[in-house]
């Protein structure tokens, strides 16, 4: 009985030994929930930015902030957040800071960049917030610094990126201006987002986006599969010097709205109207053949058709090759009004010979009231 004892004992105490070990080795470091730093900007004067200083790397205004306290030593991600004050911190504009950094400048054209992502009018003055998150988890609610108020006015900064694919046999070339695709998406302001219309006939529907004329050194691509979808589809979208698959255009031939957005990765594709001539001057069309054009992707929403030969007649422009929605000319030189407006008729052609086309129509959702007024030039070269 004494040696069950004894053994009884032994074996307890190195059970609380045990215990104690683990006890020691579960010790738990707690977070206080977070002191946010406290963010100071080297400037409260207006910052007025100057395109003619667009490739200048010049800091014009600096952050500085001081770290978060949680109670230990965390890996702390830090993001500058800016945001117009109606938007109530909904969708800003971020900046991720490096690791240990409390500091960060930013140039002309960096800082323009973030500022025209929050669709800031150009040439205006307008306020901003500013404020740091930081963060510690996925799971654990970030905390924030004191909000800066600033005064900034940005500049317009339009681009371009470009759109070569099988319809102008991947070319990719540097001369853009007689490639038979509409191969450019723009950026009005530059705001990551860029738009166009392109028209993707049969067996023609595949395509990259690159950010250089003429250059495949680095693409737009994607790692999704080619779209079986009809008239409309959304691709994710990944930047890389190599790899990735092309996009692919819906599988009913026509013109789509294509819209690449680097901010949140996606290009998508929808049906657009598009626009034609048709009449008795276009030679053997008779009225019942169109002859199709371009959109002009640079924000002007001009239509174009290019040495187009004509003979003495009439013609028109048209939506959709249809009649439901038709322009022939008004009162005012350079004006066509819609056949849907009293008074229209067909627009005389006194001289044969090749012309250039303008037509002036904003894209818009498949199906939307086009304008009843409009302009256009016809141009004998």
């Amino acid at each position: 009985m004494k040696t069950v004892l004894t053994k009884f004992l032994a074996i307890s105490s190195v059970a609380l030994l045990m215990l104690a070990s683990c006890k020691k080795d579960q010790t738990l470091v707690t977070s206080n929930g977070g002191k946010p730093g406290a963010l100071t900007a080297n400037t409260s004067a207006p910052v007025v930015l100057d395109k003619a200083m667009v490739n200048d790397t010049t800091t014009v205004i600096r952050f500085n902030f001081t770290k978060a306290n949680y109670g230990f030593s965390a890996a702390v991600t830090n993001t500058l957040q800016i945001d117009a004050p109606g938007d109530n911190w909904k969708s800003p504009t971020t900046f991720t800071l490096a690791s240990g950094a409390y500091s960060q400048g930013f140039s002309t054209p960096a800082f323009n960049s973030l500022l025209l992502k929050l669709n800031l009018p150009a040439g205006v003055a307008s306020q901003v917030n500013v404020r740091v998150a930081h963060s510690i988890s996925t799971t654990v609610a970030p905390v924030y610094t004191n909000v800066l108020s600033l005064t900034v006015t940005p500049f317009n900064l339009q681009s371009w990126v470009y759109v070569p694919g099988s319809c102008e046999g991947w070319a990719n070339s540097t001369d853009h201006t007689t490639a038979p695709l509409e191969d450019s998406l723009y950026s009005a302001t530059s705001n990551g987002i860029y738009v166009g219309i392109i028209n993707f006939p049969a067996g023609d529907r595949d395509f990259l986006v690159v950010p250089v004329k003429g250059s495949w050194a680095y693409k737009y691509a994607t790692n999704d599969a080619e779209t079986t979808n009809g008239t409309a589809v959304t691709y994710s979208t990944t930047y890389v010097a190599s790899g990735g698959n092309n996009f692919f255009a819906p599988t009913t031939a026509g013109y789509y709205l294509v819209t690449l957005n680097t901010n949140n990765n996606t290009l998508t594709m929808a049906q657009a109207d598009f626009y034609s001539i048709v009449g008795s001057a276009p030679p053997g069309t008779a009225w019942n053949t169109d002859s199709p054009m371009k959109y002009l992707n640079d924000g002007t929403n001009t239509w174009v058709a290019t040495n187009i030969p004509m003979i003495v007649g009439e013609y028109k422009f048209r939506q959709d090759d249809a009649w439901s929605n038709s322009w022939g000319p008004s009162a005012t030189a350079g004006t066509v009004v819609s056949a849907n407006a009293t008074g229209d008729g067909n627009i005389q052609l006194t001289t044969a010979g090749n012309y250039n086309f303008t037509f002036v129509m904003p894209a818009a959702p498949l199906g939307s009231t086009p304008l009843v007024t409009t302009t256009y030039t016809a141009v004998k070269q």
